[in-house]
């Protein structure tokens, strides 16, 4: 039975021997990189995936977080009533990319509902909602409807204009920036569903880009500008918890980058 994480952040430590300690040595410290983490998970889950970069790391996660459980589509409505649960009403669930608090009954297809909008557009390598890539939770997120629309199957880039209940977000012709608080989010997703879906179980091999007209191609952009929104907003709590939720209750996998955001460098 898998357990709840414990991690840990670590950060370079430095001494410096004060004039009251003249005379003493202080033994030197060893610490991780900048920026590196530890978990839980690192001497089982991960395990096979230590010590490697690039091609190497790539393809061991891809091992690893392949290994998950599939649900149906229908199974998604009430699993994101869990995983994007509004931490300060129980009763409601968080909206990607506007923000906003809505109630966990009014999900369907009406205005002024939330429907299951999917990161990784759908139509970017027509995948549909097949159970697969289709019903991944780690990319499937509450949204209104109508903004769901305006996202529509658009790659993200940075610009564009505010809308109605953008709660921050932006959008033009070919691109969708979303609000600041959940650049880092969309950027992890995207890259969790690269190197989980690398065309080996009959799904197409899912790729970042730097493109924002990608259309039906199995690709999704702008490589460049998720890197920076990954950097520019680090895992937060939310994001760390709903990480634990779909690993511990529903599809028992987890998205590295979450865990590990050192890697995306390590392998882009």
């Amino acid at each position: 039975m898998p357990v709840a994480p414990i991690r840990r952040r670590w950060k370079t430590v430095a001494l410096a021997a004060s004039a009251a300690l003249v005379g003493l040595s202080v033994p030197a410290l060893t610490a991780s990189p900048a920026g590196a983490a530890t978990t839980a998970y690192d001497d089982t889950y991960y395990a096979d995936a230590t010590g490697k970069t690039g091609p190497a790391l790539k393809n061991s996660l891809h091992s690893i977080i392949r290994n998950q459980t599939k649900l149906s589509y229908s199974a998604v409505w009430d699993a994101l009533k869990v995983t994007d649960q509004d931490p300060n009403n129980s009763n409601n669930v968080i909206l990607l990319y506007s923000g906003i608090s809505r109630s966990k009954s009014l999900n369907g297809g009406a205005m002024g509902d939330w429907n299951r909008e999917h990161v990784w557009a759908k139509s970017h390598g027509n995948f549909g909602t097949s159970i697969g890539p289709g019903t991944d939770l780690h990319h499937l997120r509450p949204e209104d409807v109508r903004v769901n629309s305006i996202r529509d199957n658009k790659d993200f880039d940075n610009g564009g204009s505010s809308f109605i209940d953008s709660g921050g977000s932006l959008t033009d012709s070919n691109s969708f920036e979303p609000r600041d608080a959940v650049k880092g989010d969309v950027a992890r997703m995207i890259l969790y569903m690269a190197v989980r879906y690398e065309g080996t179980d009959g799904w197409p091999d899912l790729e970042p880009n730097d493109s924002v007209t990608n259309g039906s191609a199995p690709y999704h952009g702008r490589l460049s500008v998720l890197k920076q929104w990954h950097e520019q907003d680090p895992p937060s709590a939310f994001e760390e918890r709903r990480n634990d939720v779909i690993y511990n209750s529903y599809q028992h996998n987890r998205n590295p980058f979450i865990d590990h955001p050192e890697w995306v460098e390590e392998i882009w």
